[in-house]
Formats: C-alpha cells, structure tokens, sequence
C-alpha cells in the first residue's frame, strides 16, 4: 500500500497480514506511518496504490460506515465518546449497525412490535456484556464526562468490542496512561482476546505493552516496513534498534 501527501511518502508500498485470532503490533517511531496506515484500514483516506483486504474481500471504494458494517471497528489516539450520553449509550453506538430491519421512525418502530424490542433486547444485552469484560458494569448508567481518563479508555474499548467484529484497531490504547493503568491495560486487551478470540491490530508507544501481548509485530520507519517477527526477534533486529535509537525527536506521526 501507498499513500502520498503531496511530496511526502506516508506509506511506501507498505504490506502485512494479521492472522485470524491473533494480536499484531505495529511500532514504529514518531512519523513512521502507523496512524496513516489505520486511517487508510478505516477508509478515512485512501491510498494511492495497492489493496486493502478483509477476509479476502477489498476495503477500497467503501465508505467508512460500510467498512465497520464489514466487521472493522478501531479507538482514536484522543478519546473519541459523547459526554452528555451515559456510559452504556456510548457502548451501543458501536453495535447500531448491527440492528438490522426497519428504519427508527418507521411504524414498527413507533408501535414498538416485536421485532424490534428484540433487536433492542439484544443490543442492551451485548452492550452489558461488553462493559461487565472490561470492569464498568458498575458504571454502565453515568455520564462518560464523570469518569477518569484511565475508564474513559476503557469505555471506547467496550465499544469497539460490542459488536465483536471480525477487526479491532486500537490506536495508541494506552496514550494518556500511567504505569499501573498499562499493566491493567495489557491483562484486559488479553482477557478480551482470550474470551473473545478477536483479531487484534494495535498501535502502540509502549513498548513493554506491545511486546507482552503480541503474536507477531510489524515495525515501520519513515513510512516503510523495516521489521517483521516475533516480539524477540523484533526486539532484536538491529534495523529496529537503529530506527529507535536514531530517531529525530521532531518527527510526529
């Protein structure tokens, strides 16, 4: 895959595969691409070359709603959540397209008819299920603008997961975080994929998280993939090593 800004290369021909059932990490330093390449998944922009493909099937030429209708969900480096909405409304925002049928305002609706309390039955109940996986049951009917940073983390991941799609993208999960917060962080996105057994694409600074959870990471650097392997074998790669240690502190990604 390639995506260009002008005269910048982004991506230069940058390509990988996350196993079905699997955790991947995607490092790199600042400006090395990572969020561009989510950004392209997400169909927020579009490469100029190559393909995209979710279970065989292009990416391309999808909006960004089509795409999380095929099973794409991610979280945002800022918390992205509605602060006026409670907890457990923010987590059925990621299951609506899920409701299939009828339009909200359509008779149906209105005269409440079966069809639709169970789809709303079923949607409350994921929605629960997903906030008790991540520890916020307790605190399902607050305001998210109540909560602490570290819960606010959480509640996004609750609702990247509600519809246990076939792709989770997790930008930066632990941004913002202190020491003990990543260490829970980390047991959580394991607990998740344990029980869930979801597919896992996480960009992550920390390099202590993405070593301790990953099956397989991918490294980038100025927009290029330098490394791929094992969390050892990542570890290891003197290119890796080079790209760490003699990164500008200027560049952002």
């Amino acid at each position: 895959m390639v995506r260009r800004f002008g005269g910048v290369v982004a991506l230069d021909a940058v390509s990988f595969d996350v196993a079905p059932g699997s955790i991947l990490g995607l490092i790199g330093p600042n400006g090395a691409g990572k969020t561009t390449l989510f950004n392209c998944v997400t169909r927020l922009y579009t490469p100029q070359r190559g393909d995209i493909l979710l279970q065989g099937e292009s990416l391309l030429g999808l909006r960004a709603h089509e795409v999380a209708r095929r099973g794409v969900t991610r979280t945002f480096q800022n918390v992205s959540l509605f602060g006026n909405m409670t907890v457990l409304e923010n987590v059925l925002v990621g299951y609506h397209f899920r409701m299939r049928g009828v339009p909200l305002y359509s008779v149906q609706s209105v005269l409440r008819l079966p069809a639709i309390r169970r789809a709303e039955s079923d949607a409350l109940d994921r929605a629960h299920e997903a906030l008790d996986l991540v520890g916020l049951g307790a605190v399902a009917g607050r305001p998210v603008r109540m909560l602490p940073y570290g819960l606010l983390k959480a509640v996004e991941l609750a609702r990247a997961i509600v519809s246990r799609p076939a792709l989770v993208l997790l930008d930066e999960p632990a941004g913002g975080l202190n020491h003990e917060e990543v260490g829970r962080l980390g047991q959580l996105i394991r607990k998740i994929h344990q029980q869930l057994g979801l597919t896992l694409l996480v960009v992550e600074h920390h390099m202590s998280l993405v070593m301790s959870i990953s099956d397989r990471v991918v490294v980038l650097d100025f927009g290029r993939k330098i490394a791929e392997g094992s969390p050892q074998e990542v570890q290891n790669d003197p290119e890796v090593i080079r790209a760490y240690l003699g990164a500008a502190s200027s560049r952002s990604a």
